[in-house]
């Protein structure tokens, strides 16, 4: 992809479906796509316990969890930086001819510093991007993001999330527009 490519941006409430539509787009992109997402960790109640991440090549490890210790706390959650960035930052690695696809650009991800640098570069770049964000919050960082002028903002809500992956797969000129 030459010139000025796609930076769009998923945002919305939680449970909204940025998730979904991103692991759609992932599906259209097929092996155009890399990066990671993340899920929700559930007990055999269906509590949820914790956070993992997943890169779209299928490498896994902690985000964060319900547990005492040290680290860097988001509510009950206590994150696990290095096990983030150990599947996080290699699914970033630079290929020119990939959308870079990130699920999520959020609170608990951004203790990394090492992703805060990724994600500058990723916007400072030619590399197309497709990220989640939160509809607001998560400090000064995640604001500077929201305000560049040169990324696209898709809100989901429950209306629209069903026709979104194909729009924002166009938006990457990587399928045919609809008749």
């Amino acid at each position: 992809m030459r010139g000025i490519a796609a930076k769009v941006l998923l945002t919305g409430p939680p449970g909204c479906g940025k998730t979904t539509v991103a692991r759609k787009v992932a599906g259209i992109l097929g092996d155009q796509a890399a990066g990671f997402f993340t899920e929700e960790v559930r007990d055999a109640m269906g509590f949820r316990t914790g956070f993992r991440v997943e890169s779209i090549d299928g490498r896994t490890g902690g985000l964060s969890s319900r547990r005492a210790g040290p680290g860097p706390r988001v509510g009950a959650y206590v994150v696990d930086v290095r096990s983030f960035e150990s599947v996080a930052l290699p699914s970033l690695s630079g290929e020119a001819d990939k959308v870079f696809l990130i699920d999520e650009i959020g609170k608990m991800e951004c203790f990394s510093e090492a992703f805060r640098n990724r994600i500058r570069e990723i916007l400072e770049s030619d590399f197309p991007l497709l990220a989640t964000i939160p509809l607001r919050g998560g400090g000064s960082f995640l604001d500077g993001i929201r305000d560049r002028r040169d990324v696209r903002i898709v809100p989901v809500t429950r209306e629209n999330r069903d026709r979104l992956p194909e729009e924002v797969a166009r938006m990457f000129g990587r399928i045919l527009p609809c008749p």
